[in-house]
């Protein structure tokens, strides 16, 4: 999975042969779904665990494509039954106003399966015999196809992790840590300052590159928060 050609990123700065400008690209991917916590490409048998609401909605972390299973997760023995499909409503934020989600209809039944029987309690006395805070999700999750500014900015980060780890003559001249002499040697000058550095510090939550998160920033999904706080 890359989020951008290898032209692209030659083409925003990254040099080398195919296959090291793709190296590059690899680790701007993974860098931009850990910074974004989205998937820009659908990606099938993904495995989430999340928390189940009181109401029975379960918030996804990543772009619902499709559902494949919904399993309540035990601390006893054995595990319990995965839902079938018409325990379950699936929506995704592909569709404006709605969020990523599996929403168990507790006031549903399915007379077919046991312990869920309209004159056994439905859904809700299954689920109350197997009853976990948190299920198992597997499906497909990730965007339809890239966005063009996460294309954009996957090219320009896969320039910018190669240009950190192979610093130019000129990076070097302009880090106010190094010092390079008359024959180009580089000579680190150590801060012996007792005042504070007036240097800002850079958010934790970041790409590496101040230009990448601002392409950026309309894609980032926040984690959900605990059910009930």
């Amino acid at each position: 999975m890359a989020y951008c050609s290898v032209q692209a990123a030659k083409d925003a700065g990254c040099t080398g042969s195919d296959a090291e400008v793709a190296a590059w690209i690899t680790a701007a991917t993974e860098r931009i779904t850990a910074y974004t916590l989205q998937l820009f490409e659908p990606t099938p048998g993904m495995v989430v665990v999340a928390d189940v609401a009181p109401d029975g909605l379960v918030i996804l972390p990543r772009r619902v494509r499709s559902i494949d299973s919904v399993t309540p997760i035990t601390d006893g023995p054995s595990d319990a039954p995965s839902l079938p499909s018409s325990a379950y409503r699936v929506t995704s934020a592909d569709v404006l106003g709605q969020v990523d989600a599996v929403r168990i209809a507790y006031g549903g039944y399915n007379d077919l399966v046991v312990g869920a029987e309209s004159w056994n309690g439905g859904w809700q006395n299954l689920l109350a015999s197997y009853w976990q805070p948190q299920v198992t999700v597997v499906g497909t999750f990730g965007y339809a196809e890239v966005p063009a500014l996460v294309a954009q900015a996957c090219a320009l980060l896969a320039a910018h992790l190669q240009a950190q780890a192979l610093p130019s003559d000129a990076d070097a001249a302009q880090d106010p840590g190094l010092d390079v002499d008359d024959e180009g040697n580089n000579v680190r000058i150590e801060d012996t300052d007792d005042d504070p550095s007036q240097t800002p510090v850079a958010p934790l939550a970041s790409t590496g590159s101040t230009q990448v998160d601002a392409l950026l920033v309309g894609y980032l999904n926040p984690p959900p928060s605990v059910v009930g706080i």
